[in-house]
C-alpha cells in the first residue's frame, strides 16, 4: 500500500479537477470530471474525489483504485466474478471493479437463486419453532433470546452472511458501468478497517436479513432486529459514496408481518458510518423508501474525534427516520433536498438527529413538507447534540429548524459548534432550485464516461 505522501504526489502529478460549463452555470461545480494533465479525460472508473470535496479529502485525498493497472481492472456482472474480483480484504493493492448490470447477492457461484429456506437448510431453525420458542406471554420480557433455536437462528444468518456481505478492500473503486443498469440487489457492501475507497453509480436495493433476531429488552414493546446495511463503514477512513441510489425496493415495510406486535424488520440501514469511520464524503446519492436510513456513530461513545462525514447534494424521499442520525462527530450537512410526504407507506419522523454532542452544521438545504406537517419534527436530539448553520428552506420559505424544535421539545439542541468547515466544494448558497436540479443530477444511471 502506498503511503499517504507517496499517494498525495501521485494525485498531484495525475489530476486536474474540471468542472463541466452547463454545471458551473448551474451552481453544482462539485459534479466535476477529472482530466489527466498529460492525456485528456479520465473515465469514470478512474476518477478520484475532486480537491476540497468534504471530509474525504482531507490529508491524502480518496483515490480509490484509480492507480490500479491493467490487470487490476474487472468487469463483474455475476455474483461469483464480483467475489473473485474483490480477492481478500486484507490485499491493498489498487484495484478498479467495474459492475455491468445487477448482481443478485443471494445467488450461488453456478447463479442458482438462493432463498431463506436454502440459508435456513441444515441449521434446525425454522421460523415457527422460533416464535413458540420465544413467545413472551411464556418466555418474558427480560432477556434475550438463548437456546436452540437462537442457535439455529444464528446460524442461518451467518450462512446468508457468507453468501450477501462482500468485504472492500483498501485502495479499491466499485463503479456501475454506465448504461447497464448496474447495481447490487440483495448485497451489504461492507468496508471494514481500510481507508481509501470509492463506491460510484450503484442501485443498491432489497438487502434484506432472513433470520431478524426477537430483541424483547428493545424499548417497551420488544423489536425485531435485522443485520445488513447496503453499505457499511466500520472503522473505515477516506471513503467517497457518489452518485448511488439506495432503496428497500421491491419489499416495503408496509408488506411486513407483524410478530409479537412488532413489524418483522427485515431492513437495516441504507449506508451507515460507525465504529470509528472517519473522512467521508457522501454526495449526490438518492436515497428512498426506507426506514432507518443513516447512522453516523453506533453508540454514544463510538470514537471521540473521528466520525468526521461531509453530505451534501443528496435527495432524501420517503424516509422515516436517521437522515442522518448523527453522534460525536463533526458532520456537515448542505445542499441535500429532503421530501417529507409519505411514499409506499413510509412515515417520516424526523430528518436529522443530532446527539452525544455530535457537531452539526446543516446549511442551504430543502425541505418539503406536506399540508399540516410541523417544522418542529424535522429535527431531534438527546440535549447535548448542537446543529448550526443558515439558509435552510422549507417549502421554499427561510427557517431556522433549530428555534423551531427548540420551541416544541425540553431536550434543546445547541445552536454552536466546536469546528468550521473548510472542504466545501460546490457549497451552493441558495437552496432555492435544488428540488429541480438535483431531481436530474442524483442518484445511479446519471454519470456517464
Amino acid at each position: 500500500m502506498a503511503s499517504p505522501s507517496h499517494r498525495r504526489s501521485l494525485r498531484k502529478r495525475r489530476t486536474i479537477v474540471v468542472a463541466s460549463a452547463a454545471l458551473a452555470a448551474t451552481g453544482l461545480g462539485a459534479v466535476a470530471f477529472v482530466m489527466n494533465a498529460n492525456a485528456g479525460a479520465v473515465d469514470l472508473a478512474h476518477q478520484s474525489l475532486p480537491a476540497k470535496d468534504g471530509w474525504a479529502a482531507s490529508g491524502s485525498g480518496t483515490t480509490g483504485g484509480s492507480q490500479a493497472d491493467s490487470a487490476h481492472v474487472y468487469t463483474v456482472s455475476t455474483r461469483a466474478q464480483l467475489v473473485k474480483a474483490l480477492g481478500s480484504s486484507g490485499n491493498s493493492t489498487a484495484k478498479i471493479i467495474q459492475i455491468k448490470g445487477t448482481i443478485d447477492a443471494n445467488t450461488d457461484d453456478a447463479g442458482k437463486k438462493l432463498t431463506c429456506a436454502t440459508y435456513a437448510s441444515g441449521t434446525g431453525y425454522s421460523l415457527a419453532a422460533y416464535l413458540k420458542a420465544f413467545d413472551p406471554a411464556t418466555y418474558g420480557t427480560s432477556k434475550l433470546p438463548s437456546g436452540t433455536q437462537e442457535t439455529a437462528r444464528a446460524a442461518a444468518q451467518a450462512k446468508q452472511a457468507k453468501n450477501i456481505v462482500f468485504k472492500v478492500p483498501a485502495n479499491t473503486t466499485i463503479v456501475g458501468v454506465p448504461g447497464t443498469k448496474a447495481g447490487l440487489t440483495g448485497a451489504s457492501l461492507q468496508v471494514k478497517d481500510v481507508d481509501n475507497v470509492i463506491i460510484r453509480n450503484l442501485t443498491l436495493t432489497a438487502t434484506e436479513d432472513c433470520f431478524p433476531q426477537w430483541d424483547p429488552t428493545d424499548g417497551s414493546l420488544g423489536e425485531w432486529n435485522s443485520n445488513y446495511d447496503s453499505v457499511t463503514l466500520r472503522g473505515a477512513t477516506h471513503v467517497w459514496a457518489d452518485h448511488n441510489s439506495f432503496s428497500d425496493s421491491p419489499f416495503f415495510d408496509k408488506s411486513e408481518t407483524t410478530y409479537f406486535g412488532r413489524k418483522y424488520q427485515i431492513h437495516d440501514g441504507a449506508l451507515d458510518i460507525t465504529n470509528g469511520s472517519d473522512l467521508v464524503t457522501v454526495e449526490r446519492n438518492q436515497f428512498t423508501n426506507h426506514d432507518k436510513t443513516m447512522l453516523i456513530g453506533s453508540s454514544d461513545t463510538d470514537s471521540v474525534g473521528k466520525l468526521r462525514v461531509s453530505i451534501h447534494h443528496n435527495v432524501w424521499k420517503g424516509i422515516t427516520q436517521r437522515a442522518p442520525l448523527a453522534r460525536i462527530g463533526q458532520i456537515h450537512l448542505y445542499n441535500n433536498v429532503y421530501d417529507t410526504a409519505s411514499l409506499n407507506g413510509y412515515e417520516p419522523k424526523y430528518s436529522l438527529d443530532s446527539r452525544a454532542k455530535a457537531q452539526v452544521v446543516a446549511e442551504y438545504n430543502s425541505w418539503t413538507l406536506p399540508s399540516g406537517a410541523k417544522v418542529a419534527k424535522l429535527l431531534s436530539g438527546d440535549g447535548t447534540g448542537s446543529v448550526a448553520g443558515s439558509g435552510n428552506l422549507v417549502n421554499g420559505t427561510a427557517t431556522d429548524l433549530v428555534a423551531a424544535y427548540n420551541a416544541a421539545n425540553s431536550k434543546k439542541l445547541k445552536t454552536t459548534v466546536n469546528w468550521t468547515p473548510a472542504l466545501t466544494a460546490g457549497l451552493q448558497t441558495s437552496a432555492k432550485n435544488l428540488p429541480t436540479e438535483l431531481a436530474t443530477t442524483t442518484g445511479a444511471g446519471v454519470l456517464t464516461d
